[in-house]
């Protein structure tokens, strides 16, 4: 149950908006890959609505799979590192990769898991975000598919959370506050 009045709530892109999107990259998306088989790995959580639409619209054969990055920072003699982790492994030797996510912000963990998958023998690799929040950007990033560029409210609804509640929504909003 969401903790806002949906009446109450500012709309950024409606549902309408988002399905005219989604298919508009699902043809593209169709047209660049016809003949071949493409794995879309998508990145949970804020990935999985967007996701699961955006097959839906590929005519061209689809093999789906999920990774779940963990982001691990850590201190060591004043100097930050970061790790990142992600699970499960997924095979991309010799695949055509689409890496699809909710939201793209500094590209960070992006950026690992493009690195990852070339290493791995990816045949190809291309970025599919829903919403690129580019000015955040500190990694340069080649987005190929880009739904939607957007501005830096906190932003929920059709998979993003705050940070859990709001997922299901069918439109994305401008989040006032982050309730539980």
């Amino acid at each position: 149950m969401s903790t806002y009045d949906l009446e109450e709530l500012e709309s950024v892109i409606s549902e309408a908006q988002l399905r005219q999107r989604i298919a508009a990259l699902g043809r593209q998306i169709s047209h660049d890959y016809r003949g071949r088989v493409l794995h879309c790995v998508g990145v949970l959580e804020n990935g999985f609505l967007f996701v699961a639409d955006l097959v839906r619209e590929i005519t061209c054969d689809v093999r789906c799979q999920f990774v779940k990055p963990h982001v691990h920072e850590f201190y060591d003699r004043h100097v930050a590192t970061t790790e990142i982790f992600f699970a499960p492994e997924v095979d991309v030797e010799g695949q055509h990769i689409l890496l699809c996510e909710g939201i793209l912000s500094t590209g960070q963990t992006t950026e690992f898991l493009l690195r990852t998958f070339q290493a791995r023998g990816a045949a190809s690799i291309a970025v599919c975000s829903l919403l690129d929040r580019h000015f955040d950007r500190r990694v340069y990033l080649d987005v190929a598919y880009c739904g939607f560029l957007v501005g830096p409210q906190r932003l929920a609804g059709f998979g993003l959370g705050t940070p859990t509640l709001n997922r299901n929504l069918p439109f994305i909003f401008a989040s006032p506050e982050v309730p539980g």
